[in-house]
């Protein structure tokens, strides 16, 4: 692994940078604050081929990697301009389709993802199974040719843009008799299918909902990957979203440290700007330091993905999110610091990502799950739990 981006990627940023600068942080704060998602972006992301670096060229995809699809998201977030839904449609149900779909699930579904005309959003939590994916109670049944689904869903995003939602249920394995967990494409107008907005107290364009499923029916080819599908599909897209959210919370740290770095040379008090002083300096310095630490710990991630080592990808990439989640929580709030009142106010555009940069403790997985993996996985310890 090289340290050093290629041109291809590099050149990727720049365009992505170019890009999105006409939207940024403006655009962003209009939409999340008004309760609009950012779809013109999303378009033009589509358009512009960046939704779909990492689907097969077959496809109509850039036939790339994570990393590539990764950094994209950075430098949007770093512009103050995130995109939860890139963690979800083209990351986790793209990857999933892309290595366990059937040949027909692939063409039918991969070509939108690359474009951007097709949005799936991914349904795992249940009011009463977060971490334990163990104990979800979502059931899909085989009746002829369909399959029955029942159950509930919570805190899925954009389910009002999203044209389908990836269902992770449980259905009864054949051969041993025992419930497995399986996924399935769900159409969003599918009757018996309904999705309440879940009233959040962050500002973010992206909105959470609670599904429920009464006796949803879906025909044959919904289940993903087909009868045979391995349990390792439902994990697929794991490794992938951890990654994701690391890019994410990188791009948002770069965001609040240029906010305050720009802030600090501008802004004098006693005849000189307080970018002089220690007192500022060093902390935002010492975040800096933990940013760029957590970007090259994604960057490993994505690159032992991408070589195809599902398993060492898994200890990276828990890694990767933990350690950009608490780094995106310190520049903020240390630039927020630097700021004095100023970073409270809504000129500047930094509080407002505070609850965006927190989620990072909480979800995809929790910093304390993470613990658990790398203490477990890492250092040979007892599970805890």
């Amino acid at each position: 692994m090289s340290f050093i981006e290629t041109e291809e990627q590099t050149a990727l940023r720049a365009a992505v940078r170019s890009a999105v600068e006409s939207y940024g942080d403006a655009y962003n704060e209009e939409h999340a604050r008004n309760g609009h998602s950012m779809t013109e972006l999303w378009k033009e992301l589509g358009q512009a081929g960046f939704l779909g670096v990492n689907i097969p060229e077959e496809y109509g995809g850039g036939g790339a990697g994570m990393y590539e699809l990764s950094l994209v998201l950075e430098e949007m977030s770093s512009l103050g301009a995130p995109l939860l839904m890139m963690v979800v449609s083209p990351a986790i149900c793209g990857t999933i389709i892309t290595r366990y779909g059937t040949q027909d699930q692939k063409e039918r579904w991969l070509p939108g993802f690359t474009d951007g005309s097709t949005v799936m959003a991914f349904g795992i939590t249940e009011p009463d199974a977060g971490s334990n994916s163990h104990n979800i109670s979502t059931v899909a049944k085989r009746e002829g040719d369909e399959w029955v689904l029942n159950g509930r869903k919570i805190y899925v995003t954009g389910v009002n843009n999203a044209d389908y939602v990836l269902i992770v249920a449980r259905l009864v394995d054949e051969r041993s008799g025992r419930l497995k967990p399986a996924m399935f494409v769900l159409p969003r107008e599918t009757p018996g299918f309904e999705y309440t907005e879940i009233e959040m107290d962050i500002v973010e364009s992206e909105r959470q909902y609670l599904l429920f499923m009464d006796d949803v029916r879906l025909p044959a080819d919904a289940l993903v990957g087909g009868d045979e599908a391995p349990l390792a599909a439902l994990f697929a897209g794991l490794n992938p979203e951890r990654i994701m959210a690391a890019a994410l919370a990188t791009g948002i740290s770069r965001y609040a440290i240029g906010k305050a770095t720009s802030y600090m040379k501008e802004r004098n008090v006693w005849g000189q700007p307080i970018a002089q002083h220690q007192g500022l300096a060093h902390p935002l310095a010492k975040c800096h330091i933990e940013v760029e630490l957590a970007k090259l710990m994604y960057q490993k991630a994505a690159f032992i993905y991408d070589s195809g080592d599902d398993t060492a990808a898994g200890e990276a990439a828990n890694m990767a999110k933990y350690a950009a989640a608490e780094a995106s929580i310190a520049a903020l709030d240390q630039s927020i610091q630097s700021l004095g009142g100023a970073g409270l106010s809504k000129e500047y555009g930094l509080a407002m990502h505070l609850g965006v940069a927190r989620i990072g403790r909480v979800a995809p997985v929790s910093r304390e799950m993470i613990l658990n993996y790398i203490g477990q996985h890492s250092l040979g310890l007892p599970k805890s739990y």
